[in-house]
């Protein structure tokens, strides 16, 4: 069975570029349009990685990883953030909020499989 992807950015384009790239190596993927939408969709589905992006409306990158690593079902799970942020603050902040890794936008879609293909298989 594929691995689902959790893909979450405000932007519409993103998301649909993030969507096709992985959708066409085989992976399943639920889009979200920001971190509330992001946590209802984790919490009523299964998922094996979240991509997230950190400047959203209600709920930023970092806040939905907090609360992702509050449930017991995404602990462990892998989470990569895919932002413009690239700061050497940004991303410690990422890891201490429990991001598994970091990509920049704009991201080349096959580094991203890349990446993928290393986390979940």
């Amino acid at each position: 069975m594929a691995k689902t992807i959790l893909a979450v950015d405000d932007s519409a384009s993103i998301r649909q570029m993030v969507a096709f790239t992985l959708k066409g190596a085989g992976y399943g993927v639920v889009e979200a349009v920001d971190g509330e939408d992001a946590l209802a969709k984790a919490k009523s589905g299964d998922i094996n990685m979240v991509l997230t992006d950190q400047n959203m409306p209600k709920m930023d990158g970092l806040t939905l990883i907090k609360n992702l690593r509050g449930l017991p079902k995404y602990a462990a799970t892998p989470i990569l953030m895919l932002t413009t942020e690239s700061g050497d603050a940004m991303k410690a902040q990422g890891r201490a909020a429990g991001a598994t890794g970091w990509l920049v936008k704009p991201f080349d879609p096959p580094k991203l499989l890349e990446v993928v293909k290393k986390v979940i298989g």
